[in-house]
């Protein structure tokens, strides 16, 4: 398993774990971030990345990112 900022650039990973305190967890899930789930890595601006999940682009801190096992 890798953190989600580790991840390739246009690589389709499934999310295997996520991380976190509840509330950080609950506020991923929200964004569509859920165990079994697609996602692949758009773009990396300054740390942040930009990921395509569930039919939608997601911006997320590198901390969150970081949180999200693929």
């Amino acid at each position: 398993m890798l953190p989600l900022t580790l991840v390739n650039v246009g690589e389709e990973n499934i999310i295997k774990k996520v991380g976190g305190k509840p509330e950080v967890k609950k506020h991923l899930e929200n964004l569509g971030f859920v165990v079994g789930g697609r996602v692949m890595v758009i773009n990396e601006i300054a740390g942040n990345v930009i990921v395509n999940v569930k039919e939608a682009r997601v911006a997320i801190s590198r901390e969150m990112a970081q949180k999200i096992m693929v």
